[in-house]
């Protein structure tokens, strides 16, 4: 079996969602190929209802006419959908719809809207796209049925990004699957905790389903189907003459996508890396192309380095000081309490000197992170052992990201050389002893010029 994912722009709107009904047609069904197809809710529609259920919270009495023009755009999408044959669809939309307006309602009376009650209200994005979908394709001959992913993946009660049972949900996907023929149309995005409350699953969630569901049923194949051609060598926004990666590793692939590469994020690949489930990046607007394949290696691979992407904007937090030579657990206190205080590290860099450590955060963590970190070692300021912490703003990070790096000399020279020759200075830099990536941080007003001459002194050349 083959395991489809559909979201975003793919699901836009009636033209484009009946051109993906085609190339489930034409592609799998035609060829009777075995396939399960999971859809995100329809394009900015999990916006809107967040949007819908702050104004219900905030008793704005626009809430109502936002909630109705939800509700017409689903109606005119299924009806664009189904002209001649809407009445079961309708009224199948008009029972969610009236559930939802339910629930609004009595967030506007008792002005309270928790993480559980927006989970609930978010699940409605996906019930809708695949209501309408299903009883579309069942409609013109495309058997298939409707399935609520929140029957059978079970999570935590973690609302808002929340962790999957892999022990349970598994057995009940494999379980079900073996009593079912029809092809299953199933919501993405969604779970259930233990009590069977609706649950969500972060970020990515409907890639995420899709992954859970393949890696249960041991599928031949999980298919995310974009609106690019791929896994490209570098944003094309930034980088024109990037191009399409025939193929990454899983390890890549992660490198890429937590260094800003939005294809894919990186736990929809856990489930099918422990099962070493190739997953494949199509594109809906070319679906004759191959797209790219994240495998566990691909050994013949040419190219050295895989792709380039960059995270625009962060801040450099610099500690530094002579006490600081030397001294057992210093990284250990600093590291700590940036954890207690719920601000992530993007990046670490430290002289083996030991006089001074640098770290990337989010801008808008940084001031946080100069505060908690002098009440940390204030003891140590007085006593003039570390000197003040230093925030470095307007910068970003480059990530050149390439297994079979560790095996080439001289890369990290050539990256050197091309930012050298160009005037780009480099500010902190980070290499893991793996050599899969090595990241860099330089100006912001440098990032575009920086990635364009790394691409074509390292990537394009390569590739001619």
């Amino acid at each position: 079996m083959i395991i489809l994912k559909f979201g975003g722009s793919s699901v836009g709107n009636v033209d484009r969602i009946n051109q993906v009904i085609n190339i489930i047609e034409h592609h799998y069904i035609l060829k009777r190929k075995r396939i399960a197809i999971v859809f995100s809710a329809f394009q900015n529609v999990t916006d809107k209802l967040i949007e819908v259920g702050n104004l219900s919270y905030d008793r704005k009495p626009n809430h109502k006419e936002q909630f109705n023009s939800l509700y017409q755009d689903h109606i005119d999408i299924a009806n664009g959908l189904n002209p001649s044959k809407n009445v079961v669809v309708i009224e199948k939309l008009n029972l969610l719809f009236t559930e939802l307006e339910e629930i609004l309602h009595g967030i506007y009376l008792v002005k309270e809207l928790t993480p559980r009650t927006l989970d609930y209200i978010l699940s409605f994005g996906e019930r809708f796209s695949n209501t309408i979908i299903s009883e579309t394709m069942n409609n013109r001959g495309l058997i298939c049925e409707y399935l609520d992913a929140s029957k059978l993946i079970k999570t935590n009660s973690d609302f808002g990004n929340a962790r999957v049972d892999f022990k349970i949900t598994d057995k009940k996907i494999s379980r079900f699957f073996k009593r079912k023929n029809k092809t299953q149309i199933i919501t993405g995005f969604i779970g259930s905790s233990r009590s069977n409350e609706i649950t969500t699953l972060g970020r990515g969630g409907s890639d995420y389903t899709a992954s859970i569901f393949g890696a249960a049923i041991n599928a031949k194949a999980i298919e995310i189907w974009t609106d690019v051609d791929g896994i490209l060598t570098a944003d094309p926004r930034k980088v024109k003459n990037s191009f399409p990666l025939k193929s990454v590793s899983y390890e890549e692939a992660m490198e890429l996508s937590h260094f800003g590469a939005k294809v894919i994020y990186p736990p929809t690949m856990l489930p099918a890396l422990q099962k070493n489930i190739k997953i494949v990046i199509k594109n809906t607007f070319r679906p004759d192309f191959e797209g790219t394949e994240i495998v566990a290696r691909n050994l013949k691979d040419p190219f050295t380095i895989k792709g380039i992407s960059s995270i625009d904007d962060v801040s450099i937090v610099r500690v530094q000081g002579g006490g600081m030579i030397g001294v057992t657990g210093i990284a250990s206190r600093l590291f700590g309490v940036l954890a207690k205080n719920r601000i992530n590290i993007i990046l670490i860099s430290q002289a083996s000197s030991e006089h001074s450590i640098c770290l990337a955060v989010l801008p808008e963590s940084g001031k946080d992170a100069k505060k908690v970190i002098e009440e940390e070692f204030r003891l140590e300021m007085i006593d003039k052992k570390i000197g003040e912490v230093i925030v470095e703003e307007n910068l970003s990070i480059i990530a050149v990201v390439g297994e079979n790096m560790r095996h080439t000399p001289g890369i990290s020279g050539k990256v050197f050389q091309s930012l050298g020759k160009n005037n780009i200075n480099i500010i902190a830099i980070a290499q893991g002893s793996s050599e899969l990536n090595i990241s860099l941080v330089i100006n912001k007003k440098d990032l575009s010029k920086a990635l364009n001459v790394i691409h074509k002194n390292l990537l394009q050349s390569k590739r001619k």
